[in-house]
This record gives structure tokens, C-alpha cells and sequence, in this order.
């Protein structure tokens, strides 16, 4: 059994085998009820874990708390994980989250990927996964509680650098617009999470445009909903 805090919570939610330090901040009531029955991010886990191998590179670009690389890097012991994520108030939980599974192949980046080297200014939120680069919603999910500058990385160097075989892709939207931008070469495997809510038909007909121009191609056994598989040569 997990020690116990003082004030009689548990030091760590359990999901699929991995270790998720209790932070009330990070883990609401919603997410320790999904970890605990193993429905954390269920569809693209499932993509995950069915199609990453272990030689794989793997770029994941919104780490959110750190769920997926953990995952990839302690249940499926691939090579290396280079996890962007933007939110700076998030990092510190994903390396406690890293830290706690005792990984050591996974590379944390606070930054974003873009055309040209930069920062911008992102609004941390009370909710982190209300977080943003716009600060539109007022005092709704706990209001802003900081603003950060947070570098941009070219995309097209980073790439370069890593040279990923996998891609997994979780950023609320801006999927459309960063992915036409990527040489995805060197991937044999996307998985993302596609936010139609957010730009509509235009915008995933964008992304399948990316994805089929690179020479990867739907797949279908691995995609449910909204997170959709793209694979080459298959």
C-alpha cells in the first residue's frame, strides 16, 4: 500500500502501473478518479501503447502532467522522449512525476515550437490544462495567476536536432498550424489529438493534408475519435 500523508491522502495515485505524486494543484477529484481506473487520456494511451516500439525516438510535443512520456518511457522503454510542454507552472510536477517512476530517458523542454526562434507570453491558470497564450477567459478556471515568457524553438531545427521516428501531439488546436510546418520525414509514426471543436473541418482537412503530403497515411485499427493514427508504409 502507498504511505500515507498527514493529513491521511495518499503520497501517489497509481495508473497502469506508474506513480503520479498527489498534488491536489494538478490532481482534481476528475483526474484521480480517471488514473485510478486506468481512463487517463484512454484513446491516445491505447494508440500508445499499441503502436510506439521500444527503438523509437519520440517527440511529444503538450506533456500535459507527464502521463504519456512516463508511459512510453517506463512501460514501453523506448529509446528517448523529448516532451515540450509550454507551461512553465507544470514543469516542476512532471519532473516529480519522472522522478517518482525513476525514468531517465525522457528530456523535458518549457518551450514551444514555431517557425523562428522567439518567446511569447503565457498565461498560467489556477486549472493547468486551462493554461494558454491567450488570456481571454477572465477569472474562470482559477483566474491567471502569472505570466511567463516562454521561448519558441524552430520547429524545423528541433527536428533536425532529434530527428524523431514518433511524433505524439496533444496541443489544443495549434496542431493545424504547426504540423504543416514540420518535415516529417524522418517519423514513421504520428499520433494526435485532433480539436475540430476548436478549427472546424478546414483545419483537420489541414492536418490530413500534412500527413498524407509526408507520405503518412491514416490508420484506422488505432485511431478512435479524436485522436487519430498516421502511419507510414503500413
Amino acid at each position: 500500500m502507498d504511505a500515507q500523508a498527514a493529513d491521511d491522502k495518499p503520497k501517489f495515485i497509481r495508473s497502469r502501473g506508474l506513480k503520479f505524486p498527489y498534488d491536489t494543484r494538478v490532481i482534481d477529484r476528475k483526474r484521480r478518479r480517471l488514473l485510478h481506473s486506468d481512463a487517463y487520456e484512454l484513446k491516445e494511451s491505447e494508440a500508445v501503447l499499441s503502436q510506439i516500439r521500444p527503438e523509437d525516438t519520440v517527440i511529444e510535443l503538450g506533456a500535459g502532467l507527464g502521463y504519456m512520456s512516463t508511459l512510453m518511457a517506463k512501460a514501453l522503454k523506448v529509446n528517448h522522449v523529448h516532451a515540450f510542454e509550454a507551461n512553465p507552472a507544470i514543469i516542476p510536477y512532471i519532473r516529480s512525476v519522472h522522478a517518482a517512476n525513476k525514468v531517465s530517458n525522457v528530456t523535458v523542454h518549457n518551450a514551444l515550437l514555431g517557425e523562428t526562434e522567439g518567446e511569447v507570453t503565457f498565461y498560467v491558470r489556477g486549472d493547468f490544462v486551462a493554461s494558454s497564450m491567450e488570456d481571454n477567459l477572465g477569472d474562470k478556471h482559477g483566474g491567471v495567476i502569472a505570466r511567463e515568457q516562454v521561448p519558441v524553438r524552430p520547429v524545423s531545427q528541433v527536428f533536425e536536432e532529434i530527428a524523431p521516428t514518433a511524433l505524439v501531439c496533444d496541443i489544443e488546436g495549434a496542431e493545424q498550424a504547426l504540423l504543416p510546418k514540420v518535415d516529417l520525414s524522418s517519423l514513421r509514426l504520428v499520433i494526435v489529438e485532433l480539436h475540430p471543436q476548436i478549427f472546424g473541418q478546414a483545419g483537420t482537412e489541414t492536418v490530413f493534408r500534412a500527413m498524407s503530403g509526408a507520405g503518412l497515411t491514416y490508420f484506422p485499427r488505432a485511431s478512435q475519435g479524436k485522436v487519430v493514427t498516421f502511419k507510414r508504409g503500413w
